[in-house]
């Protein structure tokens, strides 16, 4: 797969992200063809077509976050009706460069790409750090809505001390937050408490009091029932986690917390800074295949 071999490509489904992803695109010189965009009437110069022409007629795929729904429908919320890839268009696919998010969910759903030449853009490190900061700004962006208070002199608790975990820490600490970080190693321990946070370990975590707001960025049910009944009531929770998240909200629901969901923010806060992203990871891969 040589860059200049690839002068069209084609955007199949996804949010505003993608719409950005596309306009950078061209105004990097390529031609583009968005798929499962019909509901939109035009988009400037940017040629919006069925699946089936975006697929035929690009040279490379590039798949939205996440590439398919729960049923193995194409991501596609500009779409009229619901699209699934057929036989002719996975032949097709097979053929050509195809660059996603979670691959194994996009072959789990579709087994005959098994073979194909998939890049998965989003597993990559590049791509979830530069991803973190438009997260972080939009959990901040969340906790401003919901909460009736203000960032500057609250107290606030991210737990998880990953790639989203320290970009938040930091920028909610820059706001004037009191910020408390939980992590499990020893060495994400000595980072949260060289920057002068708070430290407590996950692991020991058995209740959260004393915080105007949580976010939880650990990817396994942290806060169950029984964390969430020794929970302060009037503490905001933000779950930034991906499904299935980390907050059990049936029971928080019924203790009358208030627990949200906030997931996909950086197509929601920022889809301009995040369709770039998408970009400049898509053109490394291609760069790093090319060496």
């Amino acid at each position: 797969m040589k860059q200049c071999e690839i002068k069209t490509f084609g955007v199949l489904g996804g949010d505003k992200r993608q719409l950005f992803l596309a306009d950078a695109l061209i105004r990097g010189g390529y031609s583009v063809i968005l798929g499962g965009f019909d509901t939109l009437r035009s988009v400037g110069s940017i040629a919006i077509a069925d699946v089936r022409t975006a697929v035929e007629y690009s040279d490379a795929l590039i798949f939205p976050l996440p590439c398919v729904r729960a049923d193995g429908s194409l991501n596609a919320p500009f779409a009229e009706s619901t699209l699934w890839l057929d036989a002719e268009e996975l032949e097709l696919l097979k053929g050509k460069p195809l660059f996603t998010s979670m691959k194994e969910r996009l072959v789990r759903a579709y087994p005959d790409l098994k073979g194909a030449r998939l890049y998965d853009y989003a597993a990559r490190d590049d791509f979830a750090i530069l991803n973190a900061v438009p997260t972080a700004e939009g959990a901040v962006a969340c906790a401003m809505s919901a909460y009736e208070g203000t960032i500057a002199g609250s107290s606030c608790l991210v737990t998880g001390y990953g790639r989203i975990g320290k970009v938040l820490a930091r920028l909610l600490s820059a706001l004037g937050a009191k910020v408390t970080v939980s992590a499990r190693r020893e060495s994400d321990k000595a980072f949260i408490r060289a920057f002068g946070y708070g430290c407590l370990d996950t692991e020991e975590l058995r209740e959260v009091r004393g915080f105007d707001m949580v976010f939880n960025t650990v990817p396994f049910l942290l806060f169950d029932e029984a964390l969430l009944k020794r929970t302060d009531r009037d503490t905001l929770l933000i779950d930034l986690a991906s499904l299935p998240g980390g907050v059990d909200f049936e029971a928080a629901s019924a203790l009358r917390i208030d627990a949200q969901r906030a997931l996909s923010l950086p197509g929601k806060c920022a889809p301009k800074t995040a369709g770039e992203i998408i970009k400049t990871t898509v053109f490394r891969i291609i760069e790093e295949v090319n060496r």
